[in-house]
């Protein structure tokens, strides 16, 4: 039986590509409209190499150092330079992101059903606060957990032991929400129940866990979990 539904943040609740769609939209910025797909993508491709590879060197920085130097990365990559404050205000925006049409209602649902809720993220506790304010999430979370807590990136089992340590509950009894496919495995061959909301239709990653449930969003996990 569920009684706790957690959820990744970036990318599941919060919409990554915000930032970048925002700017592209905004006057003066033709240059960077042609450039905003492959930038956001790539920012966050490194953003998750960057904290893959502090996890395996044990050299831990916050989230917000990582995506900083992610951003950096992509912006030489696609020669953009920053004569505009293009920086600045894509970083700005980092901290407003949108969350995807149904995650308030969806949380709201869990809620009422009397599910415990929450975020597991590697992002830092002020980031997380940013993101959750903008979105008026913070009525419908119980709680907010950041690895800043245990000092290491996922997917290290650290990461997922603090579900339990907050909660007190058994792995069985947690529902693990991410859209990053190797998080949701990590979940799984921790213990957890798990959800890979697949919204690009990716292949399914080759790793020890395999996700629970394979969903295009979040619309359905309220009936998931309540069946």
């Amino acid at each position: 039986m569920i009684t706790t539904c957690i959820f990744d943040a970036y990318g599941t609740l919060f919409d990554v590509a915000a930032a970048a769609r925002q700017v592209a939209s905004e006057p003066g910025r033709a240059d960077f409209a042609q450039h905003w797909p492959a930038l956001s993508e790539k920012w966050r491709q490194k953003q998750l190499q960057y904290s893959w590879l502090r996890a395996i060197t044990g050299d831990h920085t916050d989230f917000w150092s990582v995506t900083k130097d992610g951003l950096d990365w992509a912006l030489e990559s696609e020669g953009l330079d920053d004569d505009s404050g293009l920086r600045d205000r894509l970083l700005a925006l980092y901290w407003q992101l949108s969350a995807f049409p149904e995650v308030p209602a969806m949380l709201a649902k869990l809620r009422e059903a009397g599910m415990n809720t929450a975020i597991l993220s590697n992002g830092s506790p002020e980031m997380l606060s940013g993101a959750v304010q903008s979105a008026g999430l913070g009525e419908v979370l119980d709680d907010v957990l950041s690895v800043e807590s245990v000092g290491i990136f996922k997917p290290a089992p650290q990461v997922y032991d603090m579900v339990i340590q907050r909660f007190g509950c058994a792995k069985s009894h947690v529902l693990f929400v991410s859209s990053n496919g190797w998080d949701a495995s990590a979940a799984a061959a921790y213990g957890f129940a798990t959800v890979w909301v697949n919204r690009a239709g990716d292949p399914v990653d080759r790793l020890p866990g395999q996700p629970d449930h394979i969903l295009r969003d979040l619309v359905s996990i309220p009936d998931l979990v309540t069946r």
